[in-house]
């Protein structure tokens, strides 16, 4: 049962933190190549290179998470997944498993989303996509929210932190379902992303598996309040890595492909709604600035 308490914190935070990462990369490309909060994967289907495709290797990526993460969820108890026993009057068995076991479902769920939307529909439904993500987060934290109605003192501490950064995470990703294009949102949606994953990693190590060897203690205020030390140096740690793969991809970029940088200013062009609306404003500002200008020149031509 530990093991499985343990994985069932541990691998999902490593999948979070190691997505938070590939965000990170997107964002510093973006950043750099185009100095415009353009998000590289979702250029219209049109301007990107790999249209042709049409694989979300994202969504399948989900999906096989999410399946391993139930399976992993199923087979780790002896008993198997049982939802009510036999006693009388009947009770629920197993809650906190159950709640790991709608979160993976959920995972699977958004990533089949994201392949439909990006290779069956004909044309990509991103804000789809986006609600899908945002709803998962809402579920999660309702989880997270109950999961916590049983915990130690050390154990509600970490899951109070852990609740904190999903509440933000909710907050970012229902503002970006109406300003996708805002380059703040997408940095603070990645920074959380990146939290969210490491303090799930490190919360596995401090309730089920001390470094020292020796649990943690409810009754030693010192325990917990080094609980709260220990995020801080995560957000810390988790914003010093954006840092430094922005300053890699800058330096990787100025000095290896100097080409993007003129390429960006005209992929630049295409936010990440599926419809180029920042696209089409700037095309339309355009021809009022040539049929304003129009008039001028048909009179200075005499």
């Amino acid at each position: 049962m530990g093991n499985g308490k343990f994985g069932g914190h541990f691998y999902p935070g490593l999948y979070i933190f190691f997505y938070g990462l590939y965000q990170a990369t997107l964002l510093s490309k973006a950043m750099v190549v185009s100095d415009s909060p353009v998000c590289v994967s979702y250029l219209p289907k049109s301007k990107n290179r790999c249209s042709k495709l049409r694989i979300s290797y994202g969504g399948w990526l989900k999906i096989v998470t999410g399946s391993l993460l139930t399976s992993y969820v199923v087979f780790c108890l002896d008993d198997g997944m049982v939802l009510i026993n036999k006693e009388m009057p009947p009770r629920f068995m197993y809650p906190q498993e159950w709640q790991h076991l709608t979160m993976f479902i959920l995972l699977a769920l958004d990533g089949c989303v994201d392949v439909v939307s990006k290779s069956v529909l004909r044309q990509r439904l991103v804000l789809l996509e986006r609600g899908a993500t945002t709803l998962g987060i809402y579920v999660l934290l309702l989880l997270l929210v109950s999961h916590v109605q049983v915990s130690s003192k050390v154990e509600l501490q970490v899951h109070s932190l852990l609740i904190l950064v999903v509440f933000l995470l909710m907050l970012v990703l229902t503002a970006e379902l109406w300003a996708p294009e805002m380059v703040h949102l997408w940095t603070l949606e990645t920074f959380l992303f990146l939290t969210m994953g490491s303090w799930l990693m490190q919360a596995a190590f401090i309730l089920f598996r001390p470094v020292s060897g020796f649990p943690w203690k409810d009754d030693d205020i010192s325990d917990i309040m080094f609980v709260t030390t220990f995020f801080c140096w995560h957000v810390m740690i988790n914003a010093l890595c954006m840092l430094g793969i922005y300053g890699i991809s800058s330096f990787w970029h100025r000095c290896y492909r100097p080409g993007l940088r003129m390429m960006g200013s005209k992929e630049a062009l295409f936010h990440k709604s599926s419809e180029g609306t920042f696209y089409k404003l700037l095309q339309e500002s355009e021809q009022q600035d040539r049929d304003d200008q129009a008039p001028l020149l048909s009179k200075s031509s005499p």
